[in-house]
């Protein structure tokens, strides 16, 4: 029986990490050599006891980047698993991971996590992924769209396991800076990256106030190197009474019962866990309409709000239309928590165990 070997140099605090959680916590009691290889110790919640970690004995990788955490961690699959029989399970920095794969003669299943709108943005990067991608046994993508995509740009068959949920994690946790408010209180939740596009979200937030007059206060949980760009932005239209940049939150979910709105503005995702625990929160969704997940698990409109990536204008009259009339997405988002059984936490946890079992 091979040992199953599980890759992910960095371990941060998005939405891939979440997934590791629970798909760890599972599939450890199917299968019995699981080893986790990262540059950063995973806290108890992702390891478990029975999981063999694998990690530099050295503190000195942990404030590195991504880059050189992949390059210790190859190294270390290269050490440990040379000449023996197992499968590399990857969910992050997939060129290494398919690397090693192929220098130790191991079977590779990679997990893709953002659609490929961000790195197709030529015919040679195209091309690059489309032979690398090729050189592995497994791919898994977490929404139909995004199979749909793969298919489009690379000709790439892949299996899709949608992320898992477990509803009773929604709890509800207070937000100061919510309290004694009365307006509309938004939540958004995500890393501070280009990606992410709060800067459209705050766009529109500044023309709420300016053009529309709405009295609202947004808690942005996230940390990420666009904390500045944002911050200024907030001084420079002085929103500093309307707009708190609340940094990291663990568990930032149990946040979301406390606000009367979510938006996520994403230029591109995967499946985004934000509007999967915001569905089971029965909290109002406005979501930008980007590759690959929003639309899916929004059904294009009926379980919550949709705009154009980048229309802060659009955003603006969206929000101002909830805050006008709060039944509408009210009933949007009560209907959604109908269709959680798509994201159901053991049907889709064990579609990894079926896929694993193929080549263990």
């Amino acid at each position: 029986m091979k040992d199953l070997v599980i890759f992910i140099p960095s371990i941060e605090s998005g939405g891939v990490e979440k997934n590791l959680f629970y798909i760890t916590k599972f599939i450890q009691q199917k299968f019995k050599n699981i080893y986790l290889v990262s540059a950063d110790k995973p806290d108890r919640r992702i390891s478990g006891k029975k999981i063999k970690l694998l990690i530099p004995k050295s503190n000195f990788f942990k404030n590195k980047n991504r880059l050189i955490k992949s390059f210790v961690c190859s190294y270390l699959i290269y050490k440990h698993f040379n000449n023996k029989n197992v499968l590399i399970f990857s969910l992050q920095s997939n060129f290494f991971s398919i690397f090693i794969s192929k220098l130790i003669r191991s079977k590779i299943i990679i997990r893709l996590n953002t659609s490929p709108e961000k790195y197709v943005s030529n015919f040679f990067k195209k091309l690059f992924f489309k032979i690398l991608y090729n050189a592995t046994d497994e791919i898994i993508v977490n929404s139909n769209e995004f199979k749909k995509n793969l298919l489009k740009y690379f000709n790439l068959k892949s299996k899709v396991i949608l992320n898992p949920i477990k509803i009773q994690t929604v709890k509800k946790k207070k937000i100061s800076f919510f309290k004694n408010f009365k307006g509309l209180k938004i939540i958004c939740i995500g890393r501070l990256t280009h990606q992410k596009d709060h800067i459209t979200l705050l766009k529109a937030l500044n023309l709420l106030k300016k053009n529309y007059n709405v009295n609202f206060k947004l808690y942005l949980i996230g940390k990420g190197y666009n904390f500045k760009l944002l911050e200024n932005f907030i001084i420079e239209n002085r929103l500093q009474k309307n707009i708190k940049l609340a940094g990291y939150k663990d568990k930032a979910f149990n946040y979301i019962k406390s606000s009367d709105l979510l938006i996520l503005p994403s230029k591109h995702e995967g499946l985004p866990n934000t509007l999967l625990e915001a569905q089971a929160a029965g909290t109002p969704i406005i979501s930008s309409s980007c590759k690959s997940g929003p639309r899916e698990i929004l059904l294009n409109g009926k379980l919550g709000e949709l705009f154009k990536v980048g229309d802060y204008k659009s955003l603006s009259k969206k929000i101002y239309n909830h805050y006008n009339n709060q039944k509408i997405l009210k009933q949007k988002s009560n209907l959604a928590k109908k269709y959680l059984y798509r994201f159901d936490y053991i049907k889709n946890l064990n579609k990894y165990v079926i896929i694993f079992n193929k080549y263990i």
